[in-house]
């Protein structure tokens, strides 16, 4: 404690980052095959897809059909926003969707 910075009362740092691509999971092997997607010419929405896949591998008890999706996806002209949490209602069935 000789050294304790008041300041910085952390042993690392955070330092800021500015990427043009970000993938974040909570586990690594979903976060690597985010920016695998990525990195071979996929979106944002391929590289989620491919992180939610893996997701299902990795922690099958947390991830997987039925679970919360949250994104925001920018397009090249608008910024999108999905929050797909909570429960849908029973009446969402797929004739509900063929008659819209």
């Amino acid at each position: 404690m000789k050294n304790f910075n008041w300041s910085n009362p952390y042993l690392t740092s955070r330092i800021p980052l500015f990427a043009r691509n970000v993938v974040s999971t909570s586990h690594p092997l979903g976060s690597q095959a985010g920016l695998r997607m990525l990195l071979k010419g996929g979106n944002a929405v391929d590289a989620a897809i491919a992180a939610g896949a893996m997701m299902v591998l990795v922690e099958p008890v947390s991830c997987g059909i039925g679970g919360d999706c949250f994104a925001i996806v920018w397009d090249g002209k608008k910024l999108h926003g999905l929050n797909s949490s909570g429960v849908a209602p029973a009446a969402w069935n797929l004739e509900y969707f063929k008659r819209r």
